[in-house]
């Protein structure tokens, strides 16, 4: 019978290798170190081995109830054979709805729905082949969508992972279709870099008036993404602070916003204009409404720049340029634009992780852009 303490301790060797538990239940350590739960299992006769996931993203208890309820016949061999549309639909609810923001949830099922559902969305989860899924991504590559290939084939992923861990198939099979869609051009949105573009941007903002003139340049001094900007409230500010809740966030977690100065004068220009409103920056024409999603950009086509020169969102990659170039650390540079880092470990940062360094960079940034200006 196996323990944690045992799972922890198995090491490599050079040949692939078995730990047993009990009722069919083993984990194989392979060459590489990964340790993966395997089951034997019988269906009509024959004997199947069935992977449950890979340890320790499986832990030993989640195993052995996944092995209880495929032994003890809690699921049907229709339970086990289901639909990858029933697991996709599955995944979104538990992993995707309440951690990313409603309109991502939506994205990708609106993806799944359009391109994925049609071709496979009916096919047992066990009887999926590359094959099958490299005919959901061909007439996408084929209209020249490699971005949106990319992330079809992504989302399909993490439903076959989920279902992995789940016990509803044996592994992610969109491993096997590495090269297989050309990749997309790497894109960056449009912007502004050098100190002279970054001058002019600036005075040109200076010949705006009121509310919108405030809100681009609330924009800039902060980098938040436009979202988060449109839906700004009153209530969240306090000071020279932002607080920022996790249900406007990307990845669904509260981010501070140190305001220097700069930002500071915005925000009183603006209790004279929005005040009385819920919103920082309410629709001109309904002040119980957030501005429109486009009024930042139309404000910037208003300036002479076009859409492959700057973009609302562009204002964050001038930031994170600026930023880099003056030998700020990337560390504090990136918990400030609210990006999640890849390290599962580091990923779950606090909201005011980094605030005094954080505060002095924006201090920095603002002062930066005072003297571009002139």
């Amino acid at each position: 019978m196996l323990t944690d303490m045992a799972l922890r301790r198995a090491k490599a060797q050079e040949k692939a290798y078995l730990l047993t538990d009990e009722r069919g239940l083993y984990v194989e350590v392979r060459p590489t170190g990964r340790k993966f739960w395997r089951l034997r299992i019988w269906e009509k006769g024959k004997e199947k081995k069935k992977t449950l996931g890979e340890y320790p993203n499986v832990s030993l208890a989640e195993a052995r109830v996944m092995r209880d309820k495929l032994k003890g016949g809690a699921l049907a061999d229709t339970d086990i054979d289901v639909s990858f549309k029933q697991v996709a639909l599955e995944w979104i609810k538990n992993k995707v709805q309440g951690i990313q923001t409603d309109k991502n949830a939506k994205l990708v099922e609106s993806r799944l729905s359009q391109w994925a559902f049609p071709v496979i969305g009916d096919k047992p989860m066990v009887q999926i082949t590359p094959r099958d899924v490299l005919d959901v991504l061909r007439p996408i590559e084929a209209e020249e969508k490699l971005e949106t290939a990319r992330r079809v084939r992504q989302i399909i992923g993490q439903v076959f992972r989920y279902g992995v861990i789940t016990g509803q198939c044996e592994r992610d099979i969109t491993h096997d279709l590495q090269g297989a869609i050309r990749p997309p051009k790497v894109t960056h949105m449009p912007t502004l870099t050098s100190p002279e573009q970054i001058g002019g941007l600036l005075r040109a903002i200076d010949t705006l008036k009121g509310q919108i003139k405030y809100t681009v340049l609330f924009q800039i001094y902060t980098a938040v993404r436009p979202g988060e900007l449109r839906l700004a409230e009153w209530a969240e500010i306090e000071g020279d602070l932002w607080r920022i809740p996790g249900e406007r966030m990307k990845m669904r977690r509260p981010h501070w916003v140190p305001l220097s100065k700069q930002a500071v004068e915005v925000i009183e220009k603006l209790r004279v204009i929005s005040g009385r409103s819920k919103y920082l920056f309410p629709a001109v024409r309904d002040k119980k409404r957030p501005m429109s999603d486009m009024t930042v950009n139309a404000a910037i086509r208003r300036l002479g720049y076009r859409k492959d020169e700057l973009t609302g969102h562009g204002f964050r990659s001038m930031f994170s340029t600026v930023a880099n170039e003056n030998n700020w650390p990337p560390d504090i540079i990136e918990r400030q634009l609210a990006h999640v880092d890849k390290n599962t470990v580091r990923a779950a940062y606090n909201h005011a992780e980094y605030m005094p360094q954080r505060r002095e960079l924006l201090q920095w940034w603002g002062d930066w852009l005072d003297e571009q200006r002139g």
